[in-house]
């Protein structure tokens, strides 16, 4: 590592670099159950929501990873919120993951929510379940077979659920 990781929200002249690490993680089709052949609007306007803050994670002036947060469910559920994750596989093993779930932790309680939610973790996602484990989350639930995994077939999804 050359430089500090600068966490910050994303702009539109992220688009690019937020593609760029979303691509191969899409089109691998084993962590999210999303279309691999998603087109790249698509993607982003999947990924940058209006329902959602997007944060870019940067080295050296490269985005390196991205995060969203947003309100899990709406009315009786708002005070839980709902994140998703992707670092460039360049860039996994340097602790950028876990900056961006200890940022997602603050940037949740600054906003007011009272709890995290992960709906839909797939089971063989054994590097990401190992952080959120590590920072406190625990396993609420599992759907059997509910992800379509391209090497190993019908794979369970997890629920993750974390006080604030």
């Amino acid at each position: 590592m050359t430089a500090e990781l600068i966490i910050r929200l994303a702009t539109p002249r992220d688009h690019d670099q937020i593609w760029e690490i979303l691509r191969p993680v899409f089109r691998s089709g084993e962590t999210y159950a999303i279309d691999p052949e998603i087109p790249r609007a698509t993607a982003l306007a999947y990924w940058c929501g209006s329902d959602r803050t997007v944060w870019v994670t940067v080295r050296d002036q490269q985005v390196i990873g991205t995060y969203y947060l947003r309100t899990n469910q709406p009315a009786g559920g708002c005070h839980v919120c709902n994140c998703g994750f992707v670092t460039n596989p360049k860039a996994q093993g340097q602790g950028v993951a876990r900056a961006m779930v200890t940022h997602a932790l603050g940037a949740a309680r600054a906003a007011g929510y009272s709890a995290m939610q992960f709906n839909f973790v797939v089971s063989t996602n054994e590097r990401a379940l190992g952080l959120w484990k590590r920072v406190g989350f625990d396993i609420v639930g599992r759907v059997p077979g509910a992800f379509q995994h391209p090497r190993l077939g019908f794979v369970d999804a997890l629920v993750l659920y974390r006080r604030l």
